[in-house]
């Protein structure tokens, strides 16, 4: 084979094939890869330049998932845990904003203000600068002179219908409109994975027990902190009367025991593109069929944050994260906003039309969204006003009327294979021996569902923890079972549980992944042997050439968390944060330690007066009970809280010093009271007049002996 030199992008010298890729008219290549997701590209570039034809499908019309898609502020973790054709997609990046004419809509300067978070420790090490946050259009330019480089051209309106195999391998695909494709080697780059379901792999849909692999955080929650309703928000139509209904968007049922397993999936959206630019600035308008109606729950929950003394803002209702040119990624952000929460769960199984039909309704329930806060007589006319000083950016997205093409499908089916990624892998309490990428963000589920509990609105499913740093992903978790096929390679719909792929599923880590899977495949094709008997030593080695990062070695561990209180342990009658009735915004952590449950509240060191917490536990009988307090003590919190105890003997109130630590991490006394059976006492922490952070966490009722 002739051989040609070309100058690497990493600034070195490589040997990239001179043969042509795959010509315009041809059905068969050594590696397919289905679906032109980030994932894809890498995997199809990676093929490429190991001198293998490819050929690139993609369903619709989109190229590059959510990376091309919106989602242009990179969801990272570890910046050094990010290598190969990842890392060279946001040096090309960054070499794209240091040109002057890539500044159309804002200064240079200005704009690289607060546009990178956090260090990168590599480009010191290579002398190669990064950029991480970009606008949707140059991740599309720079897509496509990646491809055009490998001689690839992506073919578009490829829906999978038909997969044909012999024995154990794929031999070829069909499409819905009957056209056929051979390979040797499959690549399933989609985000639903039906490449992989149509080929007979194993799958699963939905939220794993905890039981199932020992996990603590999967399944239904039993206290959903984070993007919730904070303050008391009524699901039914007429308000307090059960009998009438729930409101829209509202599920029926409990939710489920904690921890047991369902199919929920965690919610989708869309990552929208907006600015301030008054000359970039699309307005809002209403979408087809748009009923005001519809948003009651929004309008009741705006309502109860005026009364509370806190009105909501746009900040709060949404994330619009800073991109270069005066534009965002604009993401999800507190209790009701842009995920479409509950409505998803026929997406991953479902047929094109169907999928069709649940893009198109987030579509308009997210445009509905954002015509309602700028329109709304039932929206302060202050959040009307700031929510009018953005708009859709005109110049992204102009054929789908400035709306994201691809939506945020964060999780669909996932591979049940030989190795299945686990809570346990991402918190280094095991690790695989064929790692071939690293993750590295927390563990991060959106709300699966939003339901009544204690006749109120709550959202649950949401998950926030860190990983215990980055950590490799199993070669094994990229392919199935060699039962059920061996030639074809899934790097997305990868085997992990529901909260393992919730730190998985970022868009460098897919990158990573199709790289990977295109070397291995490459290996397989070379070596004549089925992708589960690729020599992982030979594979590793030639990742490593590739300045792929495979191991977590040199990484140093995340400093431990703070140590969490059993409330079952503590003896009496324990109320959490969870539990209590809150007034005003507070906000969540889990940063110091001790506490009860998953973290505990504070009031920002703001708003001082309007912030209180109310603590009701339900006595089983009369008698006298001790109160215990609990709190995560600092040198920035208040030394003068006042705690108010309602009890039988009246209403007493004492100060407690919260930057006193509590004595062995156990909770401090507050004194022995008297108290009805029953509901009829309470605890009520509150922050007037303050002197800094208030904590509130947890209550203590233990009956006197």
């Amino acid at each position: 084979m002739r051989i040609s030199i070309g100058t690497c992008l990493f600034g070195g010298l490589i040997l990239v094939a001179a043969r042509p890729i795959v010509a315009a008219e041809s059905r068969s290549a050594d590696i397919v890869v289905y679906g032109g997701t980030s994932s894809g590209i890498a995997s199809a570039v990676a093929a490429a330049r190991e001198g293998k034809t490819v050929l690139l499908l993609e369903a619709g019309k989109h190229l590059g998932g959510l990376t091309t898609g919106g989602l242009g502020a990179t969801d990272i973790g570890n910046k050094g845990a990010i290598g190969g054709i990842a890392r060279e997609f946001y040096e090309r990046i960054h070499r794209h904003y240091a040109k002057p004419e890539a500044w159309t809509w804002e200064q240079t300067p200005q704009a690289k203000a607060g546009q990178e978070r956090g260090k990168d420790p590599l480009v010191e090490k290579t002398g190669r600068p990064t950029q991480w946050t970009f606008e949707p259009h140059v991740a599309m330019a720079i897509y496509r002179q990646m491809l055009a480089e490998a001689k690839i051209e992506p073919r578009f309106g490829q829906r999978l219908d038909k997969v044909k195999k012999d024995g154990g391998r794929i031999v070829e695909i069909t499409m819905a409109d009957g056209q056929t494709y051979g390979g040797r080697m499959f690549v399933d780059a989609t985000y639903e994975g039906d490449l992989m379901a149509k080929a007979g792999v194993s799958y699963t849909v939905g939220r794993e027990a905890n039981a199932q692999y020992g996990e603590t955080l999967n399944g239904v929650r039993a206290e959903t902190r984070y993007h919730q309703f904070k303050v008391a928000v009524d699901p039914y139509l007429k308000p307090g009367d059960p009998s009438s209904g729930l409101l829209p968007y509202v599920q029926p049922g409990d939710g489920g025991a904690p921890g047991s397993g369902d199919k929920a999936v965690q919610a989708y959206n869309y990552r929208l593109c907006m600015t301030r630019v008054a000359a970039n600035r699309v307005p809002w308008a209403a979408p087809p069929g748009y009923d005001e109606k519809k948003y009651e729950l929004l309008a009741r929950y705006l309502a109860a944050r005026v009364e509370s003394g806190r009105p909501a803002k746009v900040g709060e209702l949404m994330n619009p994260v800073p991109m270069p040119n005066g534009k965002t990624d604009t993401n999800n952000n507190g209790p009701f906003s842009t995920d479409f929460i509950g409505m998803n769960y026929d997406y991953p199984d479902a047929g094109y039309a169907v999928r069709a039909r649940i893009e198109k309704e987030h579509e308009n329930y997210i445009r509905g969204f954002l015509y309602f806060l700028s329109s709304s007589p039932r929206v302060p006319q202050a959040l009307r006003d700031e929510m009018n000083s953005w708009g859709l950016a005109k110049d992204e997205f102009i054929d789908t009327d400035h709306f994201p093409p691809q939506m945020y499908v964060r999780e669909a089916r996932r591979m049940v294979s030989d190795y299945v990624m686990t809570e346990h892998d991402c918190r280094w309490e095991r690790k695989p021996s064929d790692g071939i990428g690293l993750g590295a963000y927390g563990m991060d589920s959106h709300n699966c569902q939003r339901i009544v509990k204690a006749g109120r609105v709550e959202n649950e499913g949401d998950v926030e923890v860190p990983v215990s740093g980055p950590y490799p992903v199993s070669y094994r978790s990229i392919v199935p079972k060699a039962s059920e096929c061996e030639n074809l390679f899934v790097p997305v719909c990868l085997s992990a549980t529901h909260i393992a792929y919730g730190s998985i599923r970022m868009e460098p880590v897919f990158m990573i992944l199709g790289q990977s899977c295109a070397v291995a495949a490459s290996m397989a094709i070379d070596d004549k042997v089925a992708i589960q008997k690729v020599d992982y030593d030979k594979l590793a080695a030639k990742l490593r050439a590739q300045e792929q990062i495979i191991s977590n070695e040199g990484f140093p561990p995340r400093r431990p968390p703070p140590a969490a209180l059993d409330p079952t342990r503590l003896g009496g009658i324990v109320v959490d944060d969870a539990d209590a009735a809150i007034t005003g915004e507070w906000s969540s952590s889990s940063a110091s330690g001790p506490f009860v449950g998953e973290g505990y509240l504070h009031d920002a060191n703001e708003g001082k007066g309007e912030k209180r917490i109310r603590y009701t536990p339900r006595l089983p009988k009369v008698g006298r009970y001790e109160v215990r307090i609990i709190y995560a003590a600092l040198a920035n919190r208040a030394s003068n809280v006042p705690v108010t105890i309602r009890s039988a003997d009246g209403a007493k109130t004492v100060t407690v010093n919260e930057k006193q630590p509590l004595k062995n991490d156990q909770p401090l006394s507050l004194g022995v009271f008297s108290f009805e059976a029953g509901s009829s006492g309470w605890v009520e922490i509150r922050n007037d007049g303050t002197d800094g952070h208030v904590i509130a966490d947890a209550v203590q009722f233990v009956p006197e002996r």
